[in-house]
């Protein structure tokens, strides 16, 4: 059996931790694993290397020159590091050739390269760039916003295959790119890396802690609308007044990947509950999540939802939005926490204290987190992978 060459694109890879790169090696280590002969080009390194298999391909050029100009500008900027990409991708391809390419979707590094010739193109969708204010702000900036959204667009559509996270979030890709129904699809969830699951077995629940201390809420992303951070400080405004009191149980907010100059002003009463992590390593991290009583995921929306999927690993309950499609399947169906009904802090509130205010509750809800956790796993994310790839590929051979 001929062995698969896949060349896979990504903004950056781990050490980074930003959400693009850790589902690249996710994604990258389960096809090598599964004997597939992986390469990932990335831009945040120029060199080449090999890692747990898998071919690390820098892209960033030794010289940038005009290029570094060009980045800066509004619009033609977006196709300065595609070029990059599409020129390093097409030099290996002729030498050897590779049978997929993969890229996200997010600002479309494959906007160029999806033009090599003989070369099977699937995109693996995150959440789209338009989601996550691009095209906000200042005039010069929407004008950017929506070219870099139109890239998506159009090299989304150029796709023999595609790759979404939940069905929702493939419906909402598709009618937001104008997709072709005709193109083969799949579902495929992310897993977890194995040393993350390790770490994560085995988790007591509830965690330690002094008697009578408070209960630990963990929140995970950034400081934006899109994670729902707005509510979540609306959230802690009340619950600060609500739980004062000595006869009821008090609790206390962990914020990870959130820097002290994005914190709102809160008061004295409000401030008292909540502490800063900054950025966190995986292993800081995970320690982060068997501290904690309750992981707070209230994002209006997400493509997948790592943090749902860390949380559930570690058997902790969630809180997040009813609004979010990603939550009602991963946590409205697995029963394993609560989704608030609006995407506001008082609704958000009202969940939480629901959840604070029951330990016997809060123990079935980690009960059922620890049997919706492993959904997802290397070996389904290398087979599903794989079986879309043969489908993409016959799809491009019928020249479509």
């Amino acid at each position: 059996m001929t062995q698969v060459r896949t060349a896979l694109i990504a903004w950056d890879y781990p050490p980074s931790a930003s959400g693009l790169a850790v589902a690249a090696r996710e994604v990258a280590e389960s096809l090598a694993e599964a004997g597939v002969d992986v390469s990932v080009y990335t831009l945040d390194r120029a060199d080449r290397t090999s890692i747990n298999g898998v071919g690390i391909i820098g892209c960033l050029p030794d010289r940038v020159g005009l290029s570094k100009w060009l980045r800066r500008r509004m619009a033609l900027g977006h196709l300065v590091a595609p070029r990059w990409f599409a020129a390093r991708i097409a030099a290996d391809h002729r030498r050897k050739a590779y049978d997929v390419l993969e890229a996200t979707n997010w600002y479309a590094p494959a906007a160029l390269a999806t033009r090599i010739p003989g070369l099977a193109f699937v995109t693996r969708h995150s959440t789209p760039a338009i989601s996550t204010g691009a095209v906000s702000g200042s005039l010069r900036n929407r004008l950017d916003g929506r070219f870099a959204c139109r890239l998506e667009a159009a090299s989304a559509r150029r796709s023999n295959g595609h790759i979404f996270n939940t069905e929702s979030h493939g419906e909402k890709v598709t009618a937001l790119y104008g997709l072709d129904a005709d193109t083969p699809r799949s579902v495929i969830g992310l897993s977890l890396p194995p040393e993350r699951l390790a770490r994560a077995s085995g988790a007591a629940y509830p965690p330690e802690r002094e008697a009578n201390g408070p209960l630990e809420l963990l929140f995970v992303g950034r400081a934006e609308a899109r994670k729902g951070f707005d509510c979540l400080m609306e959230a802690v405004v009340i619950l600060a007044a609500e739980f004062s009191g000595e006869q009821r149980p008090t609790f206390h907010l962990s914020l990870v990947g959130v820097p002290e100059a994005d914190l709102p002003e809160l008061s004295d009463k409000a401030r008292r509950h909540v502490t800063l992590l900054g950025r966190l390593d995986d292993v800081a991290l995970d320690r982060a999540y068997r501290a904690a009583d309750i992981v707070v995921a209230p994002s209006r929306y997400e493509s997948f939802g790592l943090v749902y999927q860390e949380a559930l690993a570690f058997g902790r309950p969630v809180v997040a939005l009813s609004a979010d499609p990603s939550a009602r399947q991963v946590i409205g169906e697995s029963g394993a926490g609560f989704l608030a009904t609006e995407a506001s802090g008082a609704s958000l509130a009202a969940a939480l204290t629901k959840a604070i205010g029951d330990a016997a509750l809060r123990q079935t809800l980690h009960e059922r987190a620890l049997a919706a956790a492993g959904r997802f796993t290397r070996a389904s994310l290398a087979a599903e992978t794989l079986a879309l790839y043969d489908a993409a590929r016959a799809f491009s051979r019928q020249g479509r």
